[in-house]
């Protein structure tokens, strides 16, 4: 059954956001790389793509949001390097994505971006500790896990308010004036 112009317009507008929202990210998961922070605790990161995997969960469904964090997890691993790394981030990008579509599903009046965001924060440094326990075959990675929860903390904070903010300079644009209706 073919598609109407309507409903092909609509998934191709979502391919081109899907799109963009990739491209940026892969871009913020660059500036992350850049910016030192001179933390000992490993896998500690500003979690700057975040704030694209959420600003898609925003404006469109969770699969659109999942083939996001696929797809930047993929390409950032063909320029950032090894299998390990790729696995790791994989698994705490996926870990987090559950998380924060979940709670934006069950508490979506209830819980603000910042809220998400924190969650989202906290998810992927636990996804990541819990592959690295695995991949090593060691419960001793867990000792880091106070300190990964309170930098999750504090980076999901830091991304909330910035898709806080980028979330209505976004409803401006009319491309995304079609999808802010659904929500």
């Amino acid at each position: 059954m073919p598609l109407s112009t309507e409903e092909s317009t609509r998934m191709l507008k979502r391919t081109v956001m899907i799109a963009i929202f990739a491209a940026v990210a892969v871009v913020l998961s660059i500036v992350e790389s850049i910016i030192p922070v001179n933390l000992q605790i490993p896998g500690a990161k500003l979690g700057l793509a975040n704030i694209m995997i959420l600003t898609c969960l925003y404006f469109l469904r969770g699969r659109d949001a999942l083939m996001l964090v696929i797809l930047k997890t993929i390409i950032t691993a063909f320029i950032f390097g090894t299998f390990s790394s790729m696995l790791f981030s994989l698994f705490g990008s996926l870990f987090s994505f559950i998380v924060m579509f979940l709670v934006m599903k069950l508490g979506r009046n209830q819980v603000s971006l910042i809220g998400v965001s924190i969650v989202g924060g906290v998810g992927h440094n636990f996804g990541q500790i819990t592959a690295a326990s695995i991949v090593f075959q060691s419960s001793n990675i867990y000792y880091y896990m106070p300190l990964l929860l309170i930098t999750g903390l504090v980076t999901g904070i830091l991304v909330g308010i910035a898709v806080k903010y980028l979330v209505p300079s976004l409803t401006k644009l009319s491309l995304f004036e079609e999808f802010q209706t659904n929500r």
